[in-house]
């Protein structure tokens, strides 16, 4: 089982965004040194709490700062950009970096209507045209379009021998069965959703038709993990999240609450009730409590790679937690 990283870059109270862009480049380097996989940024806009608005560049400092590790968006928001734009960004990075370059492309808008109103312009359509431009994309990617296309003679440069891995990304069934009708690789998003994930990956298998790119269908599942020594210091940790998404269901724009802080904060009963909602979503515990649950995940959902997406109250404990994670599932021995 492939294990990755998936890294919001997240600001924890009591530092500065560029503090937290320098903790996704020191938690990059580790995983790489650790054994992961993958390493995945991913695009938020006007979010207090999380850095990273554009992961197109930040990729290029996480794969210049490692060596091994693919690296990677989850993802770029496919419906504000030109896809010949993101095939030519994609395809300069694939030359810099050949054969470590990922491309998860997404639909959600990644911050408030107001926000996606200003990104776009002021006209936001939302995804209406997402299955068009994906499309586009990928043919610009492989220079694939019908030679009768009028745009066929447009080129994607740098050309190359290689392309990077397309992955499209969901929380719902629509990006999966997007994904089986154009044959790409798939990853479902556990950490935004708990329900009926395992049935959209299953539809996905059945439904994958062989692409160019892709003759079999390949899918992850990232999970929201906390891991620590013991259950009850991955409870006391997991405090910083909880009051966290409680704050984005009230739309309290701030950074994410750090250990103090989460500390001293009490609970309503009602607050109680959607704390234990949000839980459904988080895998936490000692070490072996969490390998276990997320491999009964990924046999519920049939997924061929395992992504982890951690945000604790300070950054010091999210290190440790991939850390324990490497250690109990052997990724240096299989490395």
């Amino acid at each position: 089982m492939r294990l990755s990283v998936l890294d919001q870059s997240p600001v924890i109270s009591g530092h500065t965004p560029a503090q937290a862009i320098h903790e996704t480049i020191k938690l990059a380097q580790a995983a790489d040194e650790l054994g992961y996989y993958r390493y995945w940024l991913a695009e938020h806009h006007a979010i207090a709490a999380l850095a990273d608005p554009c992961p197109e560049i930040l990729v290029t400092r996480v794969a210049a700062a490692t060596s091994k590790i693919r690296v990677g968006t989850g993802g770029i928001l496919l419906p504000y950009y030109s896809p010949l734009k993101i095939a030519e960004q994609f395809r300069m990075l694939e030359a810099l970096y050949p054969g470590r370059i990922d491309l998860g492309i997404g639909r959600a808008p990644g911050g408030d209507r107001t926000t996606a109103l200003a990104m776009d312009g002021g006209s936001y359509s939302g995804a209406e045209d997402f299955p068009e431009q994906v499309q586009f994309l990928v043919a610009y990617l492989d220079d694939a379009l019908p030679a009768g296309h009028p745009f066929a003679k447009v080129k994607a440069m740098p050309a190359g021998p290689t392309a990077p891995q397309v992955w499209l990304l969901g929380s719902s069934d629509y990006s999966g069965a997007l994904a089986a009708q154009l044959g790409l690789r798939f990853a479902f998003a556990h950490f935004i959703s708990a329900d009926g994930g395992d049935q959209v990956m299953r539809d996905y298998r059945r439904d994958f038709q062989p692409s160019q790119r892709e003759g079999k269908p390949q899918s992850l599942l990232t999970v929201f993990a906390i891991c620590a020594a013991t259950d009850a210091e991955a409870e006391r940790r997991a405090a910083s999240i909880d009051l966290r998404r409680l704050n984005m269901d009230h739309g309290i724009n701030l950074p994410v609450p750090n250990a103090q802080e989460a500390a001293s904060r009490s609970y309503s009963e009602a607050e109680k009730a959607r704390i234990a909602h949000h839980r459904r979503r988080l895998v936490l515990g000692a070490p072996h409590t969490v390998k276990a649950r997320l491999m009964a995940l990924c046999e519920q959902f049939e997924a061929d790679e395992l992504m982890v997406i951690t945000i604790i109250g300070d950054y010091r404990t999210r290190l440790e937690s991939y850390q324990l994670l490497a250690g109990i599932f052997e990724l240096c021995q299989r490395g």
